[in-house]
This record gives structure tokens, sequence and C-alpha cells, in this order.
């Protein structure tokens, strides 16, 4: 009886056409994935947006900016100038997560109590899926280099991070201008500075800065046509890093009051955005841009969120940071 079968060389043809199917499905499916992980991190801007505008409409502000890195917030002080917290802190409560927002409520915003320090320290270590681009960082603590004034002592230095930023604006000299934190170290200070109203500052032409935030109405140049909170670059090397020299903008956490970790800066030339790179010097990393390949995510302060190109014209960029400079600009 006669049998059939394969050849050898039948066989290894097979085998090596299979292969070569593998090879090219491998990559479509990486690009499937990176797609859905681009949209997932597009959504996290949408709800961050939808957050921002309903404290816009309770507060009356945007969330505001914070006071310095030193501080982590306190549910004492509410929204607005007073408010030693990141704008992702104040977000809290409109993003569905009022618990955390209310750690460390001890009915004394004089002073940092121990409770409030122990307060902090839990909301520090609990992380938000919200604050991080699936693309980048998985949902979980990361190294830490500043657990700040008002909190405990971090677990093994690990603390929440986040990979978004609101819009400082288009000024070129830095945050913290207003107040002179150099000196305003003290709780007790950097409280004075904010009742006193001598925060402002006003190079700040964004829409959250340090003391504070613009309302809507100050949004002159259209609403669709004015960042809020976009994606920020980071290089490769710290994502879970917190000692390097590429870390000092992405070393404390994201509840920390304004600094180059929670808030960018866009500026022609030096401020542009960037997709991440490894080991490469950027010379000012207080800018915005992603992981993504392309473009990086900007939910806009109408809560609409666009992709934009990393090749975008630099003084459309900075137009689009400053929140009242007349400019008419559109990324339609």
């Amino acid at each position: 009886m006669r049998r059939s079968a394969f050849t050898l060389v039948e066989l290894l043809v097979v085998i090596a056409i299979i292969g070569m199917l593998v090879g090219l499905l491998l990559p479509a499916v990486q690009q499937a994935r990176e797609a859905a992980r681009q949209m997932q991190c597009s959504n996290n801007l949408k709800n961050i947006g939808l957050g921002a505008m309903n404290h816009e409409s309770s507060v009356k502000i945007y969330p505001a900016g914070g006071w310095y890195y030193y501080w982590k917030g306190d549910p004492d002080l509410g929204f607005g100038h007073l408010q030693p917290g990141s704008w992702a802190y104040s977000l809290l409560p409109f993003i569905e997560q009022n618990a955390l927002f209310q750690l460390g409520t001890d009915g004394t915003p004089e002073q940092v109590t121990a409770q409030q320090k122990q307060g902090t320290k839990l909301r520090c270590q609990t992380p938000v899926a919200l604050f991080y681009c699936p693309s980048r960082r998985s949902t979980k603590l990361y190294l830490v280099r500043d657990f700040g004034k008002d909190c405990d002592a971090l677990d093994n230095r690990q603390g929440v991070k986040g990979d978004y930023a609101a819009s400082f604006g288009s000024n070129s000299g830095g945050f913290n201008n207003g107040a002179n934190q150099s000196t305003n170290t003290s709780w007790e200070a950097s409280l004075a500075c904010g009742r006193n109203r001598t925060w402002k500052d006003p190079k700040a032409n964004g829409v959250s800065y340090d003391y504070g935030a613009a309302s809507i109405g100050e949004i002159r140049d259209g609403t669709s046509n004015t960042y809020l909170v976009g994606e920020k670059y980071l290089a490769p090397e710290v994502y879970d890093a917190a000692d390097s020299p590429f870390c000092y903008t992405d070393d404390v956490t994201v509840y920390a009051g304004c600094d180059g970790d929670n808030m960018r800066i866009a500026v022609r030339d030096t401020r542009m955005p960037l997709q991440d790179r490894a080991n490469y010097d950027v010379g000012s990393p207080t800018r915005f841009g992603s992981c993504h390949s392309g473009s990086f995510g900007m939910c806009m302060c109408d809560g609409s969120v666009q992709r934009i190109s990393y090749s975008i014209d630099g003084e459309t960029h900075e137009n689009l940071a400053n929140r009242a400079d007349g400019k008419a600009v559109s990324l339609q």
C-alpha cells in the first residue's frame, strides 16, 4: 500500500513560510497594541479635561498650580490660590477621587500636623491610573527624591508620579516668580504669601500657575485654542528613577505644587515638544512631549483632546500656550 507524505524540503519550505508570516504579523500586532494604548492615553486626558471643566464650573477657576514642590496638598485649604497641592490634587474630587482628596483632614490649616502628614503619605502611595500614560508606565509606585514638608517619609521612597502636566504658558523665565520660594520654605510663610496675594506673577500667561489659575473668562483666545493639560517629555532612563541628572523634572509626586514635574512651558526653539529620547540632553526638559511616535496628546481648555505633531510651528506652539495674547491660531 502506497502512503503519501511531505518530503523534508517541502516541510522546510512550509516552516519558512510560516516564519515569514509570523514576522510580518508581529509588527502589526505591536502597532495595534500601541494604538490601543495611545487611545487610552487620550481618554485619560479627556477625563482630566472633564474634571477640570467641572472644577471651573464649581470653583470659577481651573485647577490651580499650587505653591511649590515642598507641599503636596491640604484638604482644609480647599481650592484656588490658597491650595498648596498641584492641579492634580485639586482635580481629585472631580474625577471621583474625593476620598483621596480628604485624606489628612485635621481642621487646622494654619499648621502641618501629624494627622495631615500621615494622610498625605497615604495619598502619595495610592496610584491613580488616570495620571499614567499606559505606553510609558504601569499604574504603580515609583522612586521619588523629595517627600515634601507636609508628608511623612514614604516607604522605600516610593510614590505616585504622573505623565501629564498643566500648561504654565509661554513664560521662559521659569516657575514661581510671583512668590520668592527660596525664602518661603515654611508652611506659615507660604500660606501668608497666598493670603496676602503676593504670589501674583504677570509672566504666568498660561492656565495654571503658582498660587492660582485662570478662569474661563480669562481664556480670551478661545478655550478650544488654548492648552490646558498635556503629555510631558521625559527621558526614558528616568521612568523608574529619581536620582539621575535627567530626573529633576520627574522626581516628586504628582500632587506636588508648582514645579517642572507637574507644569510645562511652550517656547519656540527652547521648549518645543519632543518624543522621549534615551541618553539625550534636551537642555530644557520642562517641555511637553510623550513616548508616542509622531505626536503628543493635549487637552484644550474646552475639554477637547488633540493629537499635536512634534513638528508644530514654534510660534503656533507658543500662542496655544498663552491664554490671551490676541493672536489667532487654530489646530483645525
